[in-house]
Order: structure tokens, then sequence, then C-alpha cells
């Protein structure tokens, strides 16, 4: 993965499931389907790479060997389906191979609160140690990583404290990795810095690129700014579609701002790797790779 080529990662794996006729509801949200319906996970990978996404983020964002565990399963079948959730991925880009175009499996790492299924991956602090967090956090990465993905996605993190014991960790692992916070203008969801945050990331040695995602397009900019202002890496960029999810109601509000229009600001202030976050589905990532095809394009042929 070059620095100054631009990635098209993919949407929303939920809502494109939903779409699909599943019911997620439940703790275990998209990875019950890694046990139940792997080939639908399958046919959702496949529809944004062919949409234009160059990147697949696996089903294991709420997937955790206690999770699975309170769902009844032994800790070994567990420990199989979280990485069947990069097997997976792999399967499907591996079919697709073979028409010139260099795809890539990023394995999801979601907070400790995506686990809790009670909307506190949107508050952060938590109230545990950073012990409790590291505990929680190493068995996955490490089942994540033996399955061979291409990248770690770390995404929607919330919260500073729970980033630096998770920098520790990817350095422990070793596998390259994007950082992305689910921020609320210049700040995480837990009320704290996104400078203090964006340099927290960075300062793993396995971490290429940084920046924000699940956030309102309208945040994005400000925080790709600020986030290559800060750790000079490239920036990672995923929005939601705009509309809030309200935990306590269990649906989502608001009006759909996903333009990816957008996207052109974005990569002019340093934005590498773009996609979308719930709510944006295949035809908006199809959108997306036309506007940043053109935009390479332009850079190509200005060089």
């Amino acid at each position: 993965m070059d620095r100054s080529s631009i990635l098209v990662l993919d949407g929303g794996l939920s809502n494109a499931l939903e779409e699909r006729g599943h019911d997620l509801a439940g703790p275990l949200w998209t990875a019950r389907l890694l046990r139940e319906a792997p080939g639908e996970i399958a046919a959702v990978h496949r529809s944004y790479f062919v949409a234009g996404a160059r990147v697949a983020t696996t089903a294991s964002y709420q997937a955790s060997v206690e999770a699975f565990r309170r769902a009844g399963l032994s800790d070994a079948d567990a420990e199989k389906l979280i990485q069947r959730s990069v097997l997976i991925a792999r399967e499907v880009r591996d079919d697709l191979a073979g028409d010139g175009i260099e795809r890539y499996v990023a394995a999801s790492v979601g907070p400790y609160g995506a686990a809790l299924a009670d909307g506190s991956e949107y508050r952060g602090r938590y109230g545990v140690t950073a012990a409790r967090l590291r505990d929680f956090h190493r068995p996955r990465l490490e089942l994540l990583a033996s399955a061979g993905p291409d990248l770690i996605a770390v995404e929607t993190i919330p919260d500073v404290d729970e980033a630096e014991v998770l920098v520790r960790l990817l350095d422990e692992i070793g596998l390259r990795s994007w950082f992305s916070f689910s921020a609320h203008q210049l700040g995480t969801r837990a009320g704290q810095s996104l400078e203090e945050a964006f340099r927290v990331a960075a300062s793993a040695q396995s971490v290429i690129a940084v920046g924000v995602n699940c956030c309102t397009p309208d945040d994005v900019l400000p925080a790709v700014r600020l986030s290559v202002e800060t750790t000079g890496l490239p920036a990672v960029a995923y929005p939601n579609s705009g509309e809030a999810w309200d935990a306590n109601r269990r649906v989502w509000s608001g009006s759909d701002r996903f333009d990816p229009a957008l996207a052109v600001p974005w990569i002019d202030a340093g934005a590498r790797y773009i996609g979308g976050c719930c709510r944006v589905g295949p035809d908006d990532i199809a959108a997306l790779a036309s506007v940043v095809s053109y935009q390479s394009a332009l850079r190509t042929d200005s060089s």
C-alpha cells in the first residue's frame, strides 16, 4: 500500500446484512452470522468489492471469546469463529483475483464497549482497568492476526484510555494497522482532545494511518486536517450516514448526509483510506469509488 495512493474502503456491514433480510438484534450483532450464515457475510463483502471498494472489513467488530461464551459456545468454537471472520473475507478477495485490482482484508477490532452492546462504545470511560481492557483485546487481536489479514482496522474507539492499551498491543502483534476514533467535532466521544488521541494512536510503530469513523460527515474534514498535522501519517476517514443511533430505542434518527463529493476535500487534506460506516451501503461506495478514481486520475495527470 503506497502512502500516496487512495484506497476506497467498504461501507457498513450491518445495514447491508439488514437489507438482505437479517435481524441483527442481540449482543453479537453481525458476529452472530459468522456461525449462522457465513455465506451472507461473504455476499456483502463481494457486493462492496464489486462496487469498487478495495478493502473488506471483517465481521469481527463485536466478536470476542467472552461474547461467544455468553452465547453458549465453547472457547474453542469462539476462537474459530473469530478467525473465520478473516477467512471469509480472504476467500472472497481471492475469488476476485485476476482482474488486476489489488484488494485487501482488514480485521475489524471494535472497542470494549461494543461487546457490552449497551451504547457505551459511543461514550467510553467504561470504569474498568487498563489490565481488564488488555485482557479483553489481546486474545482476539492474536486470533485475528493468526488468520492472515492484510492489516488490522482498530475502529470506533471512543476513549484515549482504551487507545493507550491498544497501541501497545498492536506493536506486540506487529501487523500494520489503521486506528480510527469515533469523534464528535474535535473531541473523542469520551470528551478528550482529539489531538491527544491522534498522538497516542500514532505512537504505535505498526499504525500506518490515523483518523475517524462512525462520526457525521460534517466532522470528517477538520478531523482529517488535525490528524495529518498532528501525526504526519495518512488519514483514514469513514463516517456514517449522518443519522444518529438511539441505543435505548434501538433506532436510527435524522437524515442521510453522506455525500461522496465530500471526499474531494478529505483527499486534499491528506485522507488516503476513505469509505463509509453505519448506514452507508454498496451504492454509496460505488459513487465514492467513482469520485476517488477521478481524483486519482487528476493527480496522475498533474504529476
